[in-house]
């Protein structure tokens, strides 16, 4: 494809359904409100968010509790909020892919809610979690995710953190066995995150949290939600912790954003950072599979918040500006993947080689021991100035792509 070509092709790129774009509700219905400074946008109605959402061509909203409804509500008001957003739902076609709750903004979770030193805290969590598991039930949820902000510590002696995971164990059987008892078509994905707010924050990444799945009772109903920032927050390749989620089975949901570097959670726009590694990300979801076929077929879902600079007009801007750098990038991961020039470094570079088994059919150790070619006959000195595998032409060339220059 010309650049000419390429720049017709991205000038036609509209989000659809198809695209599986979602937003949570906290995201476009942020206030700007940050630890310096108060609000710099009115609230956001949920049914003008769906309406919204669904003119610029998303297919699913997603939502804390405490977004939809405030906190402590009557039954009678929580019902009213849920009643309107179905009613929102059906009239647009959006679709509520992912519930979560929210067990970190008020008072009673500042030390945390599955792992507060405070009992009755503890069991005050589990109430409200599975009250918001009904919810998203009813709503037609596929995925119920767990993001543990407050779960933590900034005092090491203030917090037994062995105590800590077992609590969050017993919480995780606990919610797992509601949701079979239940026969909820329903599964839960941790979202890992290093610190802020707590100074240090549990299960902080994509490993920590696959490490803990594997302690519980239903491990197939475990998962995870990797953020883009949040994994670049602990100097992590966000595009490496999607690949090990991939490989375990374990990626039920993704969150995307920007970030630049380690530094506080900045919730940019995908691909506002990070670039390149986002171009790696969507190649991966999009082609990564065997074959090329997509690695990944849930929701692409946005965890941004529109800057604290923007009026509301900005609010939505914001919200395509992030459907759209997806599309380029998918755009460009496909001119890519199907460049012969890449084909012929990807070749010259030993991708494909990976694949293939080290190991011959059948055979262990004793085999190998014996194969003088494997060791005896191998020429290590040839790999001194020879054999190089040509990764810097293979990055240039997906560079190029990325640039619209190929």
């Amino acid at each position: 494809m010309s650049v000419l070509e390429s720049r017709a092709a991205a000038a036609e790129l509209t989000a659809q359904p198809s695209d599986k774009f979602s937003f949570g509700l906290w995201t476009v219905g942020w206030t700007a409100n940050d630890p310096f400074g108060v609000a710099t946008r009115p609230p956001l109605d949920a049914v003008e968010a769906v309406e919204r959402l669904a003119e610029l061509g998303a297919y699913g909203l997603t939502f804390h509790d405490d977004d939809l409804f405030p906190f402590g509500c009557t039954e009678d008001e929580r019902r009213r909020a849920i009643d309107r957003l179905t009613d929102a739902l059906q009239a647009t076609g959006l679709v509520v892919p992912m519930v979560t709750t929210n067990l970190f903004t008020q008072p009673v979770f500042k030390d945390g809610a599955f792992t507060s030193n405070d009992r009755a805290v503890r069991r005050f969590a589990l109430r409200k979690t599975l009250r918001n598991i009904d919810l998203a039930a009813e709503l037609g949820a596929q995925t119920f995710v767990l993001w543990g902000g407050r779960e933590g510590s900034e005092y090491d002696v203030a917090k037994d953190v062995r105590a800590a995971l077992e609590r969050y164990r017993e919480a995780m059987d606990l919610l797992c066995q509601y949701v079979l008892d239940n026969d909820y078509n329903l599964r839960f994905a941790i979202e890992p995150k290093p610190n802020e707010p707590r100074g240090d924050i549990l299960l902080p990444t994509v490993g920590h949290a696959l490490a803990f799945i594997e302690t519980l009772a239903h491990p197939h109903l475990v998962g995870v939600n990797p953020e883009t920032g949040h994994e670049q927050m602990a100097g992590l390749n966000f595009m490496h912790g999607i690949s090990q989620a991939l490989y375990s089975g374990k990626l039920f949901h993704i969150d995307l954003n920007g970030q630049r570097g380690i530094k506080f959670d900045q919730d940019l726009v995908f691909g506002h950072g990070d670039l390149a590694n986002a171009f790696a990300l969507v190649d991966l979801l999009e082609n990564g599979g065997p074959d090329g076929s997509p690695a990944y077929t849930g929701p692409r879902h946005f965890d941004y918040k529109p800057s604290r600079t923007e009026d509301i007009e900005g609010v939505w801007t914001s919200a395509a500006a992030n459907m759209r750098m997806y599309l380029l990038l998918r755009e460009r991961a496909t001119a890519f993947r199907t460049d012969p020039e890449v084909a012929e470094a990807l070749a010259v570079a030993r991708v494909g080689e990976l694949r293939r088994p080290t190991l011959n059919p059948g055979e262990t150790y004793r085999e190998l021991l014996t194969d003088r070619s494997a060791h005896e006959d191998f020429d290590a000195e040839s790999y001194f100035g020879g054999k190089g595998f040509g990764f810097v032409r293979l990055q240039q060339l997906a560079i190029e792509h990325l640039m619209g220059a190929r």
